[in-house]
């Protein structure tokens, strides 16, 4: 067993042997069918949208949603392999999943069961990718500065505004939007928008520092009418749509693309550093190098753990909000600390896109602010410290998370 793979099983104490035979699966698929993908999609930078779909049809969308709405009912452990497996190999296609698990977040948590038996089915077959729209061009992470709206017209609303950092814009099929229907906290609902109708119309990709063959870009609401039955949750519901979204499936979601950047990350600087020979022996005998290489194994091992905890306390049902922020906050600083320990190792050989170091480097980047920057994630995490945290999102959902659990065991 290699380093590398004893520290991808240090998940071990959190998985059962489904858990592991799924990673098996993900793993040789991300390598037969991804990783050849990855020089088109850097070249390019264009959306890929045809690997998007064949992810989607493996079924791992549904892997939170329960079996009898077609999913897998596998929970969030199962998840965060998934997207782990896939970052390993590309970050662009960990982040694809990630985002659509968002999508599909919104609808479990708040979907009536018309809304739940129309759509659920759809995604987890992988003919529907969706996806949640929250951030606005003049308030950013700041909700509760939206201005996009809905108004009320008969028995539909009319919707109007721009939505920005849409993670899976250009693939999407059915996006969650947050729009206000009235002023302050309670002003803010939520909708389900399918691409195709009238008045929803995309920005042009504009293709970023990293993550090239994913989209996150602008919708554009220009009088988009949608039926009242489109509303997820009730009216006011929409501040807890976008936030219960972000925390219980956004930030592990996040915090597993990071883990799987820093795996390969380890991987491929300790597979250089063997194979490359200074002073007539392996670089990797050098005790600089050595401890540069300790020091990426430890944070790995740290950030692993901080997230399969995370999650596996998703699953169990038990409160976590605390431990999600922190697997967020912990696994992204660790891996651009680790990026850049790598590139240190690589020294101007990490420069070439033919060592990928530099690509992880750059998709590293990318997941630093969606769902909280780090200083978010400090700031809840001090309103822990000092007792002053208002709201359990987990707790909140620990029954309906019990509830399908308890369904699967009987399906």
């Amino acid at each position: 067993m290699t380093g590398s793979q004893k520290g991808t099983r240090l998940s071990g104490y959190f998985t059962m042997e489904r858990h592991e035979r799924l990673r098996e699966q993900v793993r040789e698929f991300a390598q037969a069918e991804v990783a050849p993908q990855i020089p088109a999609m850097e070249s390019s930078r264009a959306v890929h949208d045809g690997l998007a779909r064949l992810i989607a049809r493996q079924g791992w969308i549904g892997v939170t949603v329960a079996r009898r709405y077609g999913g897998m009912g596998l929970g969030h452990v199962a998840k965060t392999i998934i997207i782990e497996e896939l970052a390993r190999v590309s970050a662009a296609m960990g982040a694809m999943v990630q985002a659509s698990q968002l999508g599909v977040a919104k609808i479990v948590h708040f979907g009536d069961e018309i809304q739940k038996k129309t759509w659920l089915p759809v995604i987890s077959s992988g003919q529907c990718l969706p996806t949640i729209a929250v951030t606005e061009p003049d308030s950013g992470g700041h909700v509760l500065g939206m201005t996009a709206s809905a108004e009320p017209d008969g028995d539909d609303y009319i919707l109007n505004g721009r939505k920005i950092h849409v993670g899976n814009s250009h693939v999407g099929d059915l996006h969650g939007v947050v729009v206000r229907t009235g002023p302050g906290s309670k002003g803010l609902s939520a909708f389900l928008v399918e691409s195709h109708r009238p008045g929803l119309s995309l920005g042009r990709h504009r293709p970023a520092m990293g993550l090239h063959g994913f989209s996150f870009g602008e919708l554009i609401l220009d009088n988009c009418r949608v039926p009242a039955e489109n509303m997820l949750g009730a009216k006011g519901d929409g501040l807890a749509v976008a936030y219960s979204s972000s925390i219980l499936y956004g930030r592990p979601n996040l915090a597993a693309v990071a883990l799987g950047i820093h795996q390969a990350l380890l991987e491929k600087t300790s597979a250089y550093a063997s194979n490359q020979h200074r002073y007539g022996k392996p670089l990797a005998e050098l005790s600089t190098i050595k401890a540069k290489i300790g020091q990426m194994q430890s944070r790995l091992m740290t950030a692993r753990l901080a997230l399969y905890h995370a999650v596996h306390l998703l699953d169990a049902g038990m409160p976590c909000d605390a431990e999600l922020i922190n697997a967020k906050y912990l696994n992204v600083e660790s891996a651009l600390d680790s990026a850049r320990t790598a590139m240190e190792v690589h020294a101007a050989c990490g420069l070439f896109p033919d060592r990928s170091i530099e690509r992880y480097l750059r998709d590293a980047h990318h997941l630093f602010a969606p769902a909280g920057t780090s200083d978010v994630q400090l700031l809840r995490l001090s309103e822990v410290a000092l007792g002053t945290e208002n709201r359990q999102w987990s707790q909140r959902f620990a029954d309906a998370m019990t509830d399908r659990e308890e369904a699967d065991t009987l399906a």
